[in-house]
């Protein structure tokens, strides 16, 4: 590549241009990379990072224009605007690559500083032409010219295309919701130092230096917004929300932590639901969504985006509470089909108590007292007694107003814990119980109550399914099993009369019923449990007869 002389460097109008270009058909632009030196020593080095193309033209300024750079951007006057400004803001996005490899060819070609060439797409030219050279023999060795020649693709200039983009963000303005323009640049600068010095898990760097965060939101600015935003925080203008972002995250620290972090590791969107605290003092639940800008756009244009979801999660909880009620209502009314067994497993520790403490008292009456039988049976009065309060305390846990909470589960040990409610009807009933478990099975993330409810609902429709099976006849199979896709699979069989087929794709409805005296509540707040959990619920009939119920949970260890 031939190099250019240095009658090109007092004057961007000079006639030294690259071969076959005429200087007065050029837009030639004189840029000044004091600022990038090192950013493009780095790259030249292949030490490229995530932004440096951005970095690399907001840091590189112009120094001096032509006439024809002048008249491209629409006036004569508009030296004094171009000049000190960074070459990204006149040049498209779109050519910022281009521009920015050319740059480091040209900058790091020492000493000849050879002219490089492109072609490149614009809005303004025809078959442009991108070149960029520097002063040979090594004079002026952080000064480069850039010039772009092609002939004129329409009557626009440089500012009717900003106008047109006037026109964007006058829409922008009046679209409906909350949006903020942040200028998340400083942060750029930030994030090359911190990659140069050979940080690369910002999480970690952040644990050490949490004074990070509070200079980003300091240096991280609001440049503009619309309306919607201006209503959201209760002002009476947009300029009311321009500066540092610090307001934003006064009440949601660790937001702004997480949004640093998806910053550095180049995410393109960040989404987070957090506190704000509005400029007339309410204190409101927002979803906030980031976009973060990526090459070749722009650094300064970070878009923030804000939905009020207060009314949107109080909703949400007490959809969980009216869930949670009818759940309760679900389990009360299980017990109540279980009166008689209730009552039953109860009166045998309490008939035990009473029947031991009458002989007890025999054996005291004696004019010779055996002190060793009384202790006997008083230690078997304690056992009883025990075992009742255990039994009130299993009842109690189904009926009593609970808040679920996730924990690692064995379901074969909840499987054992619902038989206990139903054992004395099996047993009265003399029903074939086969259960099947298998002892590998990987724990569950998920609330005991609400499962056992589950599996206590499902044993009970069994039990009434056989209802007209004479003693003996009645046969319940339970198994638990590892299934595919790391889950875990439980399932109950019954001998029944099955589930008739018009009723299958109903039977988890809520409020349907077969039953005369049923509330239809039953196999809807199980799907729903099983659901919460992460799971799914089924119904069929078995080829063999009688119906199955089966559910399948995510394991929590493989």
């Amino acid at each position: 590549m031939r190099s250019l002389s240095s009658a090109a460097i007092s004057d961007p109008d000079a006639t030294v241009m690259p071969m076959g270009v005429a200087a007065e058909s050029a837009a030639c632009w004189r840029v000044d990379l004091s600022q990038v030196r090192t950013l493009i020593d780095t790259v030249a080095d292949g030490g490229a990072w995530i932004d440096w193309v951005a970095a690399l033209l907001h840091g590189a300024r112009i120094i001096e224009v032509n006439a024809r750079a002048l008249e491209l951007v629409g006036s004569p006057i508009a030296r004094d605007i171009i000049v000190g400004q960074p070459v990204a803001s006149f040049c498209p996005p779109e050519s910022w690559p281009i521009l920015a490899e050319l740059i480091v060819a040209v900058a790091s070609d020492r000493p000849d500083h050879a002219v490089r060439t492109s072609r490149v797409n614009s809005f303004l030219l025809r078959d442009a032409v991108l070149m960029v050279w520097g002063a040979a023999g090594g004079a002026a060795p952080d000064t480069l010219w850039i010039a772009v020649d092609g002939e004129i693709a329409d009557d626009r200039s440089f500012w009717a295309v900003r106008a047109s983009e006037q026109r964007y963000r006058r829409l922008i303005h009046h679209l409906p919701g909350a949006l903020l323009q942040v200028d998340a640049r400083p942060m750029g600068a930030i994030f090359y130092r911190l990659r140069s010095e050979g940080v690369t898990d910002i999480a970690s760097y952040l644990d050490e230096h949490p004074e990070l965060v509070a200079t980003a939101c300091e240096v991280v600015r609001v440049t503009d917004g619309n309306g919607g935003a201006a209503l959201l925080f209760g002002v009476a203008g947009v300029g009311d929300l321009v500066g540092s972002v610090a307001y934003l995250f006064a009440n949601a620290p660790e937001a702004a932590r997480r949004i640093v972090v998806a910053h550095f590791e180049g995410r393109r969107s960040h989404v987070e639901r957090m506190k704000l605290r509005t400029f007339d003092g309410r204190l409101i639940d927002v979803e906030l969504s980031v976009t973060f800008p990526t090459p070749p756009e722009s650094l300064d244009v970070t878009l923030l985006t804000l939905e009020d979801i207060t009314e949107r999660l109080r909703t949400e909880a007490q959809l969980r509470q009216l869930q949670a009620d009818y759940s309760r209502t679900a389990r009360i009314a299980t017990l109540g089909e279980m009166a008689s067994s209730i009552a039953h497993e109860v009166n045998q520790p309490l008939s035990a108590i009473a029947m031991n403490a009458e002989t007890c008292l025999r054996w005291l009456s004696r004019d010779d007292p055996n002190l060793a039988k009384v202790s006997q049976l008083t230690t078997r009065i304690a056992d009883s007694a025990r075992h009742a309060s255990e039994i009130v305390q299993r009842i109690r846990g189904m009926v009593a107003r609970h808040v679920p909470e996730s924990v690692p589960i064995d379901l074969n040990g909840v499987v054992e814990e619902a038989l206990l409610f139903v054992c004395h009807d099996i047993e009265a009933r003399a029903i074939v119980l086969s259960v099947r478990f298998d002892i590998t099975l990987p724990r569950v993330l998920g609330d005991r109550v609400q499962l056992q409810q589950v599996i206590v609902n499902l044993l009970v429709n069994s039990l009434q399914a056989l209802a007209q099976k004479s003693a003996g006849e009645g046969r319940i199979a339970l198994t638990t099993a590892t299934g595919a896709d790391d889950t875990i699979r439980f399932s109950i069989r019954d001998n029944g009369a099955g589930i008739a087929e018009e009723n299958l794709d109903r039977i988890f409805d809520g409020f349907f019923t077969t039953k005369a005296d049923g509330m239809g509540i039953g196999l809807a707040v199980c799907q729903s449990i099983i659901a919460a959990h992460g799971g799914s619920i089924s119904a069929s009939n078995h080829h063999e007869g009688g119906a199955r119920f089966e559910f399948t949970l995510p394991a929590l260890e493989a």
